[in-house]
């Protein structure tokens, strides 16, 4: 079996993790691609071509991993066109038949054991039940037969509540189908609806979709179920555990790590190598620390994904995500609860979104700096490369490179 893995994209609704790809954000110590081509070799596919942006972040991120019995082939999407563009890049190497799957499709395997029976189909479509079928692809089916795919419908015209999850069966007819049809960013579906009206599709149900990773918060979720099903306790013969170290349940602990006195480590946690754990600091449930973290004396981090070189002093830090190499003050406490215990919503490309979740706390980007004794409200998004001064008080959202800082009065600068 030959499967097309989609890693191109701008991910712009990831912002503002969406530096690098959102599949390469790690995850114990592995980007979730790995997950996703991992889980692919399992169910028998045995050739794999990964589109990737023209910086070949993707190829550069799996270049220290080796994948037993699969070959992985690179094409470059010089700009983000679209899925359609995307997959064009890599009509030469297809075969007859293929899978498309997002990058960050951990339970690919899961949908292509279904599709085992269903493969001389020309279109194997997935798909799941949704309340909002605003938000997605739904199907457009008649007399149990499929028409198309309408993309985002208008609330009250929707054709079904029948959603498409991002991962298709194809032949390599489809790209005949695609040359046809006017170019644009969501040429695709376009070609797709032509393909389905022409030659049919197979609509395989699932129950729900798993594992979507549209908005970064998606990454608790996934956190969990890779903790839950993959992690195990282990302690490097490496790492320099002090006296007085409570450490309890599953929990990974990484080469030349050093855990100080009075520390308690209560899992599932993922600890990486080279970590600094301060004295008495409580680390628990579900946090992820990537290589380089530290986590400075009298801190508490709960259910987090701290990136590499994230650097924390004394503060609270809870259902947070912190980027590559950010530096954050003593004394910063991240608010993850709304006072009237209400869901929390966030800011996405101007638009506010329900997360779904009661417990959020604040999103930061890459390389970015905070300041001493800072407060972060609930689901705050802070941009890469920006600077939050001392003492600030940060209400919403925070763009990419800007200078942030309260005293009397709000104050945004591009730096």
């Amino acid at each position: 079996m030959q499967a097309v893995i989609l890693a191109a994209g701008a991910s712009s609704r990831f912002w503002p993790l969406n530096k690098r790809h959102k599949s390469l954000i790690k995850i114990m110590g592995k980007p979730l691609i790995w997950y996703t081509i991992d889980g692919l070799r399992k169910a028998g596919v045995k050739e794999i071509i990964i589109i990737q942006s023209l910086s070949k972040s993707v190829e550069k991120s799996l270049k220290d991993y080796r994948f037993r019995n699969i070959k992985i082939k690179y094409v470059i999407q010089k700009k983000p066109k679209g899925m359609g563009n995307a997959l064009w890049q890599a009509r030469e190497l297809t075969k007859e038949r293929f899978f498309v799957l997002n990058a960050e499709r951990l339970d690919g395997r899961f949908y292509i054991r279904l599709a085992a029976k269903e493969r001389k189909s020309p279109v194997i479509l997935f798909a799941s039940f949704t309340d909002t079928p605003y938000l997605y692809g739904i199907l457009d089916i008649k007399d149990s037969k499929v028409k198309g795919i309408i993309e985002k419908p208008e609330p009250g015209k929707e054709p079904s509540n029948l959603k498409v999850v991002g991962t298709y069966g194809l032949s390599k007819d489809f790209f005949n189908h695609y040359q046809k049809i006017k170019k644009h960013m969501y040429d695709f579906e376009d070609a797709l609806n032509l393909f389905i009206k022409k030659k049919g599709a197979r609509v395989i149900k699932i129950d729900k979709e798993s594992f979507p990773l549209k908005y970064p918060w998606h990454l608790f979720d996934i956190t969990k179920y890779l903790m839950d099903k993959y992690l195990k306790r282990k302690i490097s013969k490496t790492a320099e555990i002090k006296k007085n170290v409570t450490i309890e349940g599953k929990v990974y602990i990484g080469k030349n790590t050093k855990i100080y006195e009075g520390a308690v480590i209560k899992g599932p946690c993922y600890i990486g190598n080279n970590v600094i754990i301060g004295n008495n600091a409580i680390v628990r449930e579900y946090t992820n620390l990537e290589d380089g973290v530290i986590v400075g004396a009298n801190s508490e981090v709960a259910r987090s994904i701290f990136q590499e070189g994230v650097h924390v002093h004394s503060g609270y830090f809870g259902d947070s995500i912190i980027g590559k190499n950010t530096k954050i003050g003593a004394g910063t406490v991240t608010a993850n609860v709304r006072l009237e215990r209400e869901e929390i919503k966030a800011i996405v490309k101007g638009k506010k979104i329900n997360t779904g979740l009661k417990h959020l706390g604040a999103i930061i980007g890459e390389n970015v700096k905070v300041g001493v004794n800072t407060s972060l409200m609930p689901g705050v998004l802070i941009g890469s490369n920006s600077v939050i001064g001392p003492h600030s008080l940060v209400m919403g959202n925070v763009e990419d490179s800007t200078l942030y800082y309260t005293l009397r009065k709000e104050i945004k600068k591009k730096l």
